[in-house]
């Protein structure tokens, strides 16, 4: 980002932070979706002034390649069909001074028949991925089945490349600041076409030499590998990847669990490549992001939120990622992981597709209230922009708050309206969720559940006609425990789980991550917590010593590990836990966990699952963290500040059960007055801590002036 020579005042495009900034100046992007292509074209003002109409300030719009395109290489941009003309779409745009965002693909999905290709490319064999039985591997989806496409050929990059040639120059027109195109996504969903089973793809010609190649990244040499899987390979031709799990023993896991590292680098890579092309096309000077499809199925609360997806890899090539939420609000706990994960790992914490209205074969889509309940836990848990998907309605889509021929629907127009309005005028982009507490996910165990997965079948579409998930589960998984104490794949979850669970009953502030979140972002927490079993690498080892000298507690469980990922020996954590500094803390005289002096800080070693909840309470309990005293732990609470408001905090109290709950939340500060902002009504409290009747699947937003 370049600087204004006479000023000093930052010009450009940047974002970090947690902010999308624009020549220095913070940028809330309340964004909705609008299909240009699938409305008639004089309707085209009319809806963007109802869009404008609820508060939005931003327009995102898929750019289809399969619309476009009428014969290779040739496109119709409104020579033929009117409605086409995406730069006069953008034009429009541009002129009721809205900000516009793009997602030129080249997968799009959109509920189109061929998810946004040409039927040529779906057609092509060279261009489809493979399953590890070497057939087509298939996308399950309605209206009819497509195959997945191989992003590891270079023909599909050859192809991409004469869309792009004819898409992006009309596009660079319009990228900041020659025009109001702030922001570009790079493909859609990329999660190998919701191939989330590693067994499943991709097996093509062109991954495998991709695999092979990471290998030899990672290795330097087929010695080192031969060492290490107790191979013989006399070339790196010869690796083929597992193409179902079959380990019996530990020193079988880096043959498993390289593979699903290679699936995340596969993506990431990809993705990068994609976004070269992007930016050589004109769009190098506005930020490109992506969206993962939603992690975790409708559970939550699971450490799932990690591979065959890397935020973290993905950020270092893109400028942010985010994840898709379709949700009801009887899933917060899905929405609520989400956003704690993003928020604690994005740059920039911004959901890319965030559901208004639904897709026709959506089963109990709920309604408004829905909607509304899901938009307030977003903002609860962090979030910082968002895209409504859909806004406005389309064939294959229902119940959008503006209808395709412009006429709305009173109470989504409104509620959508409102909710803008009331984020905007308290300028939530600002604030900050107070946390002193990340709740990590080890993505180490992550693989290796996934490694360990024993069904094989495709994903998405499928998975509610077989009662089961595309992401791997206790359901899915071996029990096998590899020669561990327990099956590393199968507790990892519910150590997780337990300590998530025990932070929400409890009031502690805390975010997700996962164990890749580098040390400069972990030293703005006090306390790191994360399940840690007999294997862990080097380098997370390091890093949680490294937190603990310089003044953090670390709280693990329930072994210390002694090898690394490698299941070579590694005690660079054991060493560092001195046993004359042990401190064993008990209740009643039972031992709940040991603590080790480290430097400035302590590690604690939990001991048993059982009572994880009780250690965890007496290592926190005397700690000065960021805690909300509630009067029932089925309510949740989050916290908020903004440095322009020192002397308010916002609180967020969410009752996400199906029965009313009267609450009450203390904060420990002395609280002057309270307003609910949503309803703008003033709340009766005392010194430090306010009571209101919360209603079934009801969120409500207090500011708490100090």
């Amino acid at each position: 980002m370049a600087k204004n020579p006479s000023n000093g005042v930052p010009q450009g495009i940047k974002v970090g932070d947690h902010q999308f900034r624009i020549n220095g100046e913070a940028l809330a992007i309340y964004s909705g979706a609008v299909h240009y292509w699938r409305l008639d074209r004089d309707k085209w003002d009319d809806i963007l002034e109802k869009v404008k109409g609820m508060g939005f300030n931003t327009i995102s719009a898929y750019i289809p390649w399969e619309i476009h395109e009428i014969k290779p290489g040739e496109f119709d941009f409104g020579q033929i069909n009117p409605s086409k003309d995406i730069d006069a779409f953008i034009t429009l745009v541009e002129s009721k001074g809205l900000n516009m965002i793009v997602r030129p693909g080249p997968q799009i999905n959109s509920e189109l028949t061929w998810f946004g290709y040409p039927q040529r490319i779906l057609d092509d064999p060279e261009l489809q991925a493979k399953t590890s039985m070497g057939s087509k591997a298939v996308l399950t989806q309605v209206p009819r089945p497509i195959p997945a496409l191989n992003y590891a050929s270079d023909k599909f990059f050859a192809e991409t490349a004469v869309w792009y040639d004819a898409i992006l120059p009309i596009l660079a027109k319009h990228a900041y600041p020659k025009g109001g195109l702030v922001a570009a996504q790079v493909d859609n969903e990329m999660a190998f076409f919701f191939h989330i089973n590693p067994y499943e793809c991709d097996f093509s010609d062109d991954s495998i030499r991709n695999y092979q190649a990471f290998l030899k990244e990672k290795y330097g040499n087929l010695d080192n590998i031969n060492a290490i899987y107790g191979k013989g390979y006399f070339e790196f031709g010869q690796i083929d990847p597992p193409r179902r799990f079959e380990g019996a023993k530990k020193e079988d896991i880096p043959f498993y669990t390289d593979w699903i590292e290679y699936r995340e680098r596969y993506l990431v890579d990809s993705l990068s490549r994609l976004a070269g092309m992007m930016r050589a096309g004109g769009l190098d000077g506005i930020p490109l992001f992506h969206n993962y499809p939603h992690p975790l199925g409708p559970g939550g609360a699971a450490s799932g939120i990690t591979t065959p997806f890397n935020l973290l890899a993905l950020e270092s090539k893109l400028d942010f990622v985010g994840f898709d939420i379709y949700s009801r609000k009887e899933l917060y706990e899905h929405v609520k992981t989400v956003v704690s994960y993003v928020v604690g790992t994005s740059r920039f914490p911004f959901i890319p597709e965030f559901i208004a209205g639904v897709w026709p074969w959506y089963l109990n889509p709920g309604g408004n209230e829905d909607e509304e309940f899901v938009t307030k836990a977003a903002l609860m848990h962090g979030i910082k922009g968002s895209s409504r998907y859909m806004i406005v309605e389309r064939d294959r889509w229902l119940a959008s708050p503006v209808r395709r021929d412009g006429r709305i629907r009173p109470e989504g127009y409104g509620m959508f309206r409102h909710v803008n309005k009331m984020a905007l005028e308290n300028t939530f982009v600002r604030n900050e969720r107070q946390t002193d507490i990340v709740l990590l996910a080890n993505r180490e165990y992550d693989r290796l559940e996934a490694a360990s997965v024993l069904l094989t079948f495709p994903g998405d579409f499928l998975e509610i006609l077989l009662g089961l998930s595309e992401y791997p589960n206790y359901m899915t998984i071996s029990e096998k425990t590899l020669g561990f104490a327990e099956a590393v794949q199968f507790q990892k979850s519910n150590w997780f789980t337990q300590s998530y669970k025990t932070l929400s009953d409890s009031g502690y502030q805390f975010l997700l991550s996962d164990t890749d979140l580098p040390m400069e972002r972990l030293k703005k927490y006090k306390v790191l917590v994360l399940g840690s079993f007999e294997f862990m690498n080097v380098a997370l080892q390091t890093k949680l010593v490294q937190f603990a000298e310089d003044g953090g507690t670390v709280v693990l469980g329930p072994r210390i590990p002694t090898l690394n990922e490698r299941m070579q020996k590694e005690l660079t954590l054991l060493t560092h836990l001195n046993a004359d500094t042990k401190q064993t803390i008990k209740k009643d005289s039972v031992e709940l966990a040991n603590a080790y002096q480290v430097g400035k800080g302590k590690i604690v070693v939990m001991q048993d699952l059982p009572h994880l909840p009780q250690a965890l309470h007496a290592v926190l309990g005397d700690l000065d963290l960021t805690c909300a005293i509630k009067s029932d732990p089925r309510i949740d609470v989050t916290i908020h500040s903004s440095p322009e408001k020192p002397n308010e905090l916002l609180v967020f109290v969410c009752n996400p059960t199906a029965e009313p709950i009267k609450a009450k939340v203390g904060l420990n500060v002395k609280i002057k007055s309270v307003k609910e902002i949503w309803e703008n009504s003033e709340i009766k409290n005392d010194e430090n801590s306010f009571s209101d009747d919360l209603p079934a699947y009801k969120i409500k937003i207090y500011e708490c002036t100090l």
